[in-house]
């Protein structure tokens, strides 16, 4: 009979990643959405994180934020209070490296493992089991779970709890400020009456070309901003980012910057779309300088 696993957080990444998981795991699911498990094979419903708990050895986190990841597991209604010494969870969403590392502490005092384990490589990644996973816990832990990460694409451990999340901000805020500049660069060519279509085709193939031209490009001449990822998912990352350096002392300035223009998206009312939807940004602010 194969194994029981549970997966809490059945949204844009997380349901997909449950679907993959679920081809080989006996499989249950928990969200607030109950519309979410719609059409979700192989998934079945708990009816709270208790009744997950109790059911599921391994058990799988994706969530929007290090607040929620924290009350989800520690919280007064959570799970880690019901699970059984010997079990573990995995983490997949974007956190804190400190609230990882507490969250991890308390569940070592009832005996049960953790690892940190956030994903990059968007919906399409998640649905083709092709995400890349950065991985933070004890070796041991790691080569233990590693078929359950191995299903979700490519996991590569960079160090103890709390490194994973560390490689996650890394990594979104290299992606955030490519969104940025490309956003900038884009607004730039068209003021100077270059197709974006002509610039991409022309630029592609150079040091610029990378999968964040390449989704720019694609969501810019199609004006489809439909999110898989937001502006609003990244301005929360950058937060953490600078968080975490301001704790160590460490200078990031253009991560900074980069932060102001999502927190501009933002302000503009276009959070809940697609981070190419930055370059709307500057052909507002181009627009505004015509008609002056």
């Amino acid at each position: 009979m194969p194994e029981a696993l549970g997966f809490v957080g059945l949204g844009v990444m997380g349901r997909p990643m449950a679907a993959n998981l679920a081809a080989t795991y006996s499989l249950t699911g928990f969200d607030l959405d109950e519309s979410r498990f719609r059409g979700l094979a192989g998934v079945s419903r708990a009816e709270s994180l208790s009744a997950l708990a109790a059911r599921c050895r391994i058990v799988c986190l994706s969530l929007p934020s290090a607040a929620v990841m924290e009350e989800v597991v520690s919280g007064p209604r959570g799970l880690g209070k019901d699970l059984a010494p010997g079990a573990v969870v995995i983490d997949f969403s974007t956190n804190l490296p400190s609230v990882a590392r507490r969250v991890a502490g308390s569940l070592a005092e009832r005996g049960v493992e953790f690892l940190d384990a956030p994903v990059s490589g968007g919906e399409g990644g998640a649905k083709a089991a092709a995400l890349a996973i950065m991985v933070g816990g004890a070796p041991a832990v790691f080569q233990k779970y590693l078929p359950v990460l191995s299903a979700l694409g490519k996991a590569v451990r960079v160090g103890d709890v709390g490194a994973g999340c560390v490689a996650k901000l890394v990594n979104n805020m290299i992606v955030a400020s490519a969104f940025g500049v490309i956003a900038e660069g884009f607004a730039l060519a068209e003021q100077n009456g270059i197709e974006l279509r002509l610039l991409y085709d022309a630029i592609r193939d150079g040091w610029a070309g990378s999968k964040v031209l390449d989704v720019s490009a694609a969501a810019v001449t199609a004006g489809d901003y439909t999110p898989g990822g937001t502006i609003n998912m990244l301005a929360k990352d950058l937060g953490y980012a600078r968080s975490m350096a301001t704790e160590g002392h460490v200078p990031i300035p253009m991560t900074a910057a980069a932060h102001e223009v999502f927190v501009a998206g933002q302000a503009a009312g276009r959070g809940a779309l697609s981070q190419p939807a930055l370059l709307e940004q500057w052909r507002d602010l181009a627009r505004g300088r015509n008609t002056t």
